[in-house]
C-alpha cells in the first residue's frame, strides 16, 4: 500500500532547556555521589517520561520535606522553592541540593531587591504553578500580589501606587504577558519592571519558532507533559498564530491520528523539559504512516550551559 506524502517541519530550538538539562544532571550527580535512594522533592522537571527514568535509577519524588529521612540527600525541583524549604532543610542538617534554574533563581533575586527597596511586588503567573509559589515565597506574606491576566489588573489593592515592580514566570506567553505589563503600566505609570525580560530565552525561542512553523503547516504537535506551563503555552502559541490544529502530546501513542486526515504538512517541537528521544519517536510514527519528508525549521541556536552546584561536583 502506497503511503501518503506529508512533510514534517521540525522546530529548532525545541526540547530541553540549559535549566532542564543542569537539573536532571543534579539528580544523576547526586545518584552517583550518595547512591540511591535521593529524594527529590516535586518532579525534578514535568516530564513523566524523565521523571520515570530518574525513579528507575533510584530517585524517590516527594512533595513535602517531611517525606524525607534525614539522613539521605534531597534535591529541590528546577521550578524553585519558598524560602522557607531550604531554611527548614538546614535546620534539620539535611543535606540538600537546589535545582532551581539560575533564570528562575534571577527572579527570586529581583524580587528580594524589589522588597529591599520598599516595592510592594505584582507577578504575573499562573496560580498554583510551583514556580510561582516559589517564587512569592521568598518575600513575606502579602508582599507579592499574583495576577494572571491583563483584567485583573483593575482589581489589584496595592499599599502605594508609586511604589510599585512586576516580575514575571519564566514560562509565559511573550504575547500575553505584554498585555498584561501594558495593562500594569496604564494603570500605574510609575511601576518598575524587571533590567532584563523575566520569561526565560528558552520559552522565548520555542515560543518564536513555532510562530514560524505555523504559516508553513495545518497542524502542530507539541511533546510536552499536560503540568509543564512552557509546553501548554506553545499550544496555546500555536493556535494564536493561526494553525489550524494544535495539539500536547506526551508521546507518539498519544497522536489524534484520526484529526490529521488529509492532512499533508505538520509542524513538531517539545517543550523545555522533553528529551530528543521523544522527538524521535514521534518522527518514527509519522514515517510509520506516511511517506515522510522532514524540513527543519531553524530560528535560534542555543549555546548556554548552566554551571552545575560545587556539592554534586565534589567526591563524597
Amino acid at each position: 500500500m502506497t503511503k501518503p506524502p506529508l512533510t514534517l517541519y521540525l522546530a529548532a530550538p525545541r526540547g530541553f532547556c540549559a535549566g532542564v538539562d543542569r537539573a536532571i544532571k543534579i539528580v544523576e550527580m547526586a545518584l552517583e555521589k550518595w547512591g540511591p535512594p535521593v529524594y527529590v522533592r516535586h518532579e525534578i522537571v514535568h516530564n513523566r517520561f524523565v521523571v520515570d527514568g530518574l525513579r528507575d535509577k533510584g530517585a524517590v519524588f516527594v512533595e513535602d520535606l517531611d517525606e524525607c529521612p534525614l539522613d539521605r540527600p534531597v534535591i529541590f525541583s528546577a521550578h524553585g522553592v519558598p524560602k522557607s524549604v531550604p531554611e527548614e532543610a538546614a535546620r534539620r542538617e539535611m543535606i540538600y541540593v537546589d535545582a532551581t534554574c539560575p533564570l528562575v533563581s534571577k527572579v527570586h533575586l529581583e524580587a528580594a531587591r524589589h522588597h529591599e527597596n520598599g516595592k510592594q511586588i505584582v507577578m504575573i503567573g499562573h496560580r498554583g504553578h510551583p514556580e510561582t509559589i516559589g517564587t512569592m515565597g521568598q518575600l513575606p506574606e502579602g508582599e507579592v500580589l499574583l495576577i494572571e491576566t491583563a483584567d485583573e489588573v483593575a482589581d489589584l489593592t496595592v499599599r502605594d501606587p508609586d511604589q510599585l515592580a512586576y516580575i514575571t514566570q519564566t514560562t509565559l506567553s511573550i504575547d500575553d504577558t505584554a498585555g498584561v505589563v501594558r495593562a500594569l503600566e496604564a494603570r500605574f505609570p510609575n511601576i518598575e519592571g524587571p533590567h532584563k525580560e523575566d520569561i526565560c530565552y528558552a520559552t522565548t525561542n520555542r515560543q518564536g519558532a513555532v510562530k514560524a512553523l505555523a504559516p508553513k503547516v495545518q497542524a502542530i504537535l507539541v511533546i510536552g507533559a499536560p503540568n509543564s506551563s512552557n509546553s501548554r503555552r506553545l499550544v496555546e502559541v500555536g493556535a494564536a498564530a493561526g494553525c489550524d490544529y494544535s495539539q500536547l502530546i506526551q508521546r507518539a501513542a498519544d497522536i489524534d491520528w484520526r484529526a490529521l486526515e488529509g492532512v499533508s504538512a505538520v509542524g513538531l517541537t517539545a517543550g523545555a523539559s522533553a528529551p530528543d528521544v521523544l522527538v524521535d519517536e514521534v518522527v518514527q510514527a509519522f514515517r510509520d504512516r506516511f511517506d515522510l519528508t522532514v524540513e527543519p525549521v531553524v530560528t535560534a541556536t542555543e549555546k548556554i550551559e548552566f554551571r552545575l552546584p560545587r556539592i554534586v561536583r565534589e567526591p563524597a
